[in-house]
């Protein structure tokens, strides 16, 4: 029997089933005829199962043959070619023994989620619209993790962020939602840009974005990378940076907590799950460059300990479950990349599978903790009590209120961005915007901007758009 095809069969099949629940959802939403959320559901559920099938097999026929690496190319040739800039790129997804472990639990994960969805979310009225984020998400998980080149990962990075913000600004008839979506969005962008220029850095370097050029031709983990120890250093940095914005470690974990003003489902599978788990999986799939440069595997492991660090202390005065549980997620993040540094490989992927898996239980229960808690200490018939901490008992009250405060101001890394990243750049956009009118105005011999004479809109929405009087 022809094992080869088989598995490219089912590895296309793996992508097909949510790129149709996409196309499908998509469409319907378009042209205005949406799904019903019976339908919708029972499409989600389809793509899942068929999609989890599809993995499950692919896992089975590996072990049983042995095969280690399964690498399949969509169209034949390359996609785009530069000769001139040396570029060029084709679409190609690798099954191997970081991937589809990452796809079984991506499905597993995603499948549940839809379940509770339809659940959590009845009667809601942008039931829809989530459906829409959800199948966009899918689809850039499951393109993320079977990536074989650069820009094919890029691609599902970016589908993964676009649905990441807009359902962190899921209620949008809300002012917070939408600027902490937009806030999410924006440090995406910090890490995209970084990734963009990794990418282009590859290509100068090994002359193609293939991960087999990259990391070393030989299925993961054992490829062995074929860039200089400098090389891989600059490289490796740019894609830290990346993994670091994706994932909500030092400078950028600032935008956790803002994104949980969306629903639970979304912050179950994003932020306790899959998506905060992005970067590292990055890191898992460059290990290789990692492990050329030790200073680099030492920065990778400072980010990782200070990262869970910081979200253990953090996470200790957050006055709302959601918040705390995305702190916790992020201190075992942090360890996971601690581990990746060390050259702890299976171990960091076992880690994040176990980790995914209990985070979005514990998200998925958060809403019903206090009802839990109060019907514990109903059974017990008293108070839970509490004992000190062994901090509490060692550190003077100045000390603890010292750290309450970094801590509640979530290590005023917010501020520090605001003031010495972003506030920079402003000052020379207004500049330069001072500089067109003055110009504009000379051209016009006047006023040359009646856009500025328009009124702006009024600042707060109305409870309901969509049955507003207005």
């Amino acid at each position: 029997m022809d094992f080869t095809s088989l598995l490219h069969t089912l590895g296309i099949w793996v992508v097909v089933a949510p790129s149709v629940l996409l196309t499908v959802l998509g469409l319907t939403t378009l042209v205005s005829r949406p799904l019903s959320e019976r339908s919708a559901i029972r499409c989600m559920q389809a793509s899942v199962m068929i999609g989890l099938a599809c993995a499950v097999a692919v896992l089975i026929i590996m072990l049983a043959t042995g095969i280690r690496e399964v690498p399949i190319s969509i169209g034949s040739g390359n996609w785009v070619s530069i000769e001139a800039e040396h570029f060029h790129f084709h679409v190609k997804f690798v099954f191997d023994r970081l991937s589809v472990p990452f796809v079984i639990l991506t499905f597993v994960l995603c499948g549940t989620i839809g379940a509770f969805t339809s659940r959590y979310l009845h009667r809601e009225s942008g039931f829809g619209r989530f459906c829409v984020f959800y199948a966009f998400f899918l689809l850039g998980m499951i393109i993320s993790v079977l990536a074989g080149t650069i820009e094919t990962l890029f691609f599902g990075w970016e589908l993964v962020g676009l649905s990441s913000a807009l359902l962190v600004a899921y209620y949008h008839e809300r002012q917070n939602p939408v600027r902490n979506g937009i806030r999410v969005w924006a440090v995406y962008r910090v890490a995209d840009a970084a990734f963009l220029i990794a990418a282009l850095t590859m290509h100068h370097l090994v002359g193609a974005g293939d991960f087999d050029h990259m990391t070393g031709a030989g299925a993961w983990p054992e490829g062995q990378a074929t860039l200089t120890p400098n090389q891989a250093l600059f490289v490796g940095l740019l894609l830290l940076i990346a993994a670091a914005g994706k994932s909500a470690l030092i400078p950028f974990s600032g935008w956790l907590p803002r994104a949980m003003e969306g629903p639970t489902p979304s912050s179950a599978i994003f932020y306790g799950a899959l998506s905060v788990h992005l970067g590292a999986f990055l890191l898992l799939r460059v290990s290789s460059v990692l492990a050329l440069s030790p200073l680099l595997c030492g920065i990778v492991v400072v980010i990782g300990l200070t990262t869970a660090l910081y979200a253990e202390i953090t996470a200790r005065v957050q006055t709302d479950v959601k918040s705390a549980l995305a702190f916790a997620s992020l201190t075992q993040v942090g360890i996971i990349v601690a581990e990746i540094g060390f050259g702890f490989r299976y171990l960091a992927l076992v880690h994040i599978i176990g980790h995914a898996c209990l985070r979005t239980l514990q998200l998925l229960r958060a809403p019903s903790l206090l009802r839990d808690y109060n019907l514990l200490e109903n059974a017990i018939g008293e108070h839970l009590s509490r004992e000190r901490t062994f901090w509490e008992r060692v550190l003077r009250p100045s000390t603890r209120t010292w750290m309450f405060r970094w801590a509640m101001e979530r290590g005023f890394f917010d501020s520090m961005l605001n003031e010495y990243v972003v506030r920079p750049f402003r000052v020379i956009f207004q500049w330069c915007d001072a500089m067109e009118r003055r110009w504009t105005d000379f051209l016009a011999g006047g006023h040359s901007r009646t856009s500025d004479e328009i009124a702006p809109t009024q600042d707060e929405l109305p409870a309901n758009p969509e049955f507003s009087d207005s």
